[in-house]
C-alpha cells in the first residue's frame, strides 16, 4: 500500500459485510478490487520542499493511473462502494461532487472567463490544483452544451494527473443516445474508454428498491423518532451519513439536509417557503431518483403559495417516478383544510397514495 490510513477500501467493504448486515454480492466485490487498485497505485501525499532550491527541483510528473468508469443498473451500490474508497482516501487531495454540480460549477467557472484565451485549459488548471482524485457520481449527460466541451475538460484533467472515478447506470457508448450532434460526443467516449477502467456492476437485485419496500414511506408525525427513521432509511439507500450542504438549483442555492447517491434530502420549508418554481422541481425530479421530504405542515387558506408549490412538486417527481419518502405532521389527507387548492389536492393525495405502492417503487426513474 503506497498511503497509509486506518483502513483500506477493502477492508471497508469487508467490515460491512462482518458487522453491517451487508450481503455479500460477487459483482461488488469485484468492483471493490478494482477500487482497491487504485487505492493502493497512489503515492503518498508529497511533503513540501524545505527551501526554495528543493521547490524549484521538485517537481516530478506524477505517475499516471487510470480511473475507474463503473456503471450498472440503478439499485446496485455504485455509491456506496465509491464511498468506501473516498473516505479512506488523505483528505488533502480528494474531491467528490455530483455530477451535475461539477458541471454547473464548470460553467459557472467558464462564464466568469469570457475573453480568456482556451478558458476550458484555465478551467481544467484549476480544478487539478491540488487534486489527485476527483470522484463523479452519475455520470449521465442530456444537455448538448455538456456534450460539447466534455471531451477536452476530460482530456485536459486527465493529462494534468487527476484520476478520474466515476459511477454512472448507463455504459459510456450508451451515454447521450439521440443527443444533437451526438457524434461530436463520440471522442468522450472513445477517452472514456481508453483512459479508464470501465467496469460494469452487474446483477439484478435492486437493494434500493428492496429498502424502500421493506419499510414504511410516509412518517407522522414529523418529530425526532420520524426524523431518527428518515436517516435510518437514508444511510440504507445510500451507505452514507446525512450531511447538511447547498446545492446550485436554476443558479439558485438551495439547501439540503442531505444528498448522496442520486438521493437528496430537502425540510419542506427550503423547496415550498421560498421562491422556488416549477422549473426548479423539473430539474430536482430529473437528477434525483429518491427524494427525501420533511417537516411537511398541515396547511391551509393562508399557506395557499406554499401548497402550490406542494402540489407542483409533487407533480413533477411523480411524471418522473422519483421515489418519495415524507416526513409530515398528519396524514396526507389532512394536510389540507383550505378550499381554493382543494380540487388539485385531491390530485396529489392520489399521487401520493400510488407513490407508497409496490408498483410505482418499481418503476425506473425518468431523467431524459
Amino acid at each position: 500500500m503506497s498511503i497509509a490510513t486506518a483502513q483500506t477500501p477493502l477492508a471497508r467493504y469487508q467490515q460491512q459485510l462482518t458487522v453491517g448486515g451487508f450481503t455479500a454480492d460477487p459483482a461488488q466485490a469485484q468492483a471493490m478490487d478494482h477500487l482497491q487498485r487504485i487505492y493502493t497505485a497512489l503515492p503518498p501525499p508529497a511533503r513540501p520542499p524545505a527551501s526554495f532550491w528543493q521547490r524549484l527541483h521538485s517537481h516530478p510528473a506524477p505517475p499516471r493511473i487510470p480511473g475507474l468508469y463503473l456503471w450498472g443498473s440503478v439499485g446496485r451500490g455504485k455509491t456506496m462502494l465509491v464511498d468506501f474508497f473516498y473516505e479512506c482516501l488523505p483528505p488533502a487531495g480528494r474531491r467528490r461532487l455530483h455530477f451535475y454540480s461539477f458541471m454547473r460549477a464548470v460553467h459557472v467557472e467558464l462564464r466568469t472567463l469570457a475573453g480568456v484565451e482556451d478558458p476550458l485549459q484555465t478551467v481544467a488548471r484549476r480544478w487539478a490544483r491540488g487534486l489527485r482524485v476527483l470522484c463523479l457520481d452519475e455520470f449521465h449527460v442530456t444537455d448538448i452544451t455538456d456534450a460539447m466541451l466534455l471531451d477536452r475538460l476530460l482530456h485536459a484533467l486527465l493529462d494534468l494527473g487527476v484520476i478520474l472515478v466515476t459511477t454512472s447506470n448507463d455504459a459510456p457508448d450508451q451515454l447521450y443516445p439521440g443527443g444533437l450532434q451526438r457524434e461530436r460526443f463520440l471522442p468522450a467516449i472513445a477517452l472514456l474508454q481508453e483512459r479508464l477502467e470501465v467496469v460494469q456492476l452487474a446483477g439484478d437485485l435492486d437493494y434500493r428498491l428492496r429498502t424502500l419496500t421493506q419499510a414504511a414511506v410516509y412518517y407522522v408525525p414529523d418529530d425526532a423518532a420520524s426524523r431518527a427513521a428518515l436517516t435510518e432509511r437514508f444511510v440504507a439507500l445510500t451507505g452514507a451519513a446525512p450531511r447538511s450542504g447547498w446545492l446550485m438549483v436554476e443558479e439558485r442555492p438551495l439547501r439540503v439536509i442531505a444528498h448522496s447517491d442520486g438521493v437528496v434530502w430537502c425540510d419542506f420549508a427550503d423547496l415550498c417557503r421560498g421562491p422556488r418554481s416549477t422549473h426548479d422541481y423539473i430539474e430536482l425530479g430529473r437528477v434525483f431518483h429518491t427524494f427525501v421530504l420533511s417537516g411537511v405542515p398541515v396547511m391551509g387558506e393562508d399557506d395557499n403559495d406554499a401548497a402550490r408549490r406542494f402540489i407542483a412538486l409533487i407533480d413533477e417527481l411523480y411524471d418522473r417516478s422519483v421515489k418519495l419518502l415524507v416526513g409530515a405532521a398528519a396524514a396526507p389527507a389532512s394536510l389540507y383544510h383550505g378550499a381554493r387548492l382543494a380540487p388539485a389536492f385531491r390530485r396529489t393525495l392520489s399521487r401520493l397514495a400510488e407513490m407508497a405502492s409496490h408498483e410505482y417503487l418499481a418503476r425506473p426513474h425518468i431523467s431524459r
